[in-house]
């Protein structure tokens, strides 16, 4: 089956799409505009399990009352580098950046920012709210928790979520470096994707009921866990992102996490993150982090390559190469993320 068998899209139109939508079932327009651009970010990037294929998901649960399309995140408590925020169950992309930019206010006055945010929705792609750190001179960190679906080493079912880890950081004259990983081996997004398209899931994605890995991805995920992402090392990690979005939070954690796709609409889904921001203008001389990034980035770059390889690449260089060419040419859906526009589109009657 041809993937991208449609003509592209232009992005400014995918992103009024996003909007309309959201707004046909209540949510204002900020956070409209929030939830678009990170939506259709992912898309440019070619990242399109965390793209507009979200969007019907997001809508459910706003129509249902899951998701508080008029709610407002506020601060809890807070000091001079840290503060713990309620989502108010608003779309987990309106609490994330409302949490990411007090993050970021806060380091601009302290040197460094921790924002807990609790009680919000699905946040999308942890990977967009590092940007926005980026994108202002800061490196951003950003963790997440969600309902398990990820198995420990030599366990027989879910035991943490596909916690998400995604950080950023400014390149003067350059597109930030930029990494966003799920700790499991693959996003559960990847695998649906995956699956939809009849294409065979590796076997080192699926942990089957048995604790043995398994290529089967209708198992997934009642009766199969993703794999950890490089065994212990990515239990550790998805397990720090708990503690950071969840545990020190106050928020909910694992188990009590809900699932914001296969829970009733009216239900919240009760997710969390952490949100780092370290001001680089007040912790380092700027002169000196200029020319350390450029040193680190020509070496990287000059690094002796494998046969068949051109150089070595830098975390999201592949993606900002990818949303240049969207922004210019269109954005090519695949047709899973198409079918999904289309249940939206006949959902709220655009």
């Amino acid at each position: 089956m041809a993937i991208f068998d449609e003509p592209a899209i232009p992005a400014d139109a995918l992103d009024a799409f996003v909007r309309s939508a959201l707004a046909r079932v209540g949510v204002g327009p900020d956070d409209a505009a929030t939830t678009a651009e990170a939506l259709t970010l992912a898309d440019t990037m070619g990242v399109h399990t965390h793209g507009s294929k979200l969007l019907i998901g997001y809508l459910r649960k706003l129509r249902g009352g899951g998701y508080r399309c008029g709610g407002l995140p506020s601060v809890l408590r807070q000091g001079p580098g840290w503060a713990v925020v309620d989502g108010d169950s608003a779309l987990g992309q309106v609490g994330s950046a409302f949490s990411m930019r007090l993050a970021i206010a806060k380091a601009k006055t302290v040197g460094i920012g921790y924002v807990g945010l609790k009680n919000t929705g699905h946040i999308g792609a942890a990977g967009y709210y590092a940007y926005l750190a980026a994108r202002e001179g800061l490196f951003g960190l950003v963790v997440g928790n969600d309902r398990p679906s990820v198995a420990a080493p030599g366990s027989r079912g879910a035991v943490l979520g596909s916690n998400p880890l995604a950080w950023g950081a400014p390149v003067p004259g350059g597109d930030p470096i930029l990494l966003d990983m799920a700790t499991a081996a693959v996003a559960g997004g990847k695998v649906y994707a995956a699956h939809q398209r009849g294409e065979t899931i590796q076997p080192t994605w699926l942990i089957g009921p048995d604790g043995l890995p398994t290529s089967d991805g209708s198992l997934y995920p009642h009766h199969a866990s993703l794999a950890p992402m490089a065994g212990h090392k990515g239990y550790g990690l998805g397990l720090l992102a708990e503690l950071l979005s969840g545990v020190l939070a106050g928020g909910m954690i694992t188990w009590q996490v809900g699932s914001w796709m296969f829970d009733p609409p009216e239900k919240p889904s009760l997710h969390n993150a952490g949100f780092i921001a370290a001001d680089i203008a007040t912790i380092a001389d700027p002169a000196e982090y200029q020319a350390g990034m450029a040193r680190l980035v020509a070496e990287i770059r000059q690094t002796p390559t494998a046969t068949g390889v051109e150089r070595v690449l830098l975390p999201g260089e592949l993606e900002w190469a990818s949303r240049k060419k969207a922004l210019g040419a269109g954005i090519r859906l695949p047709a899973d993320v198409r079918e999904k526009l289309t249940e939206a589109a006949e959902f709220v009657g655009l």
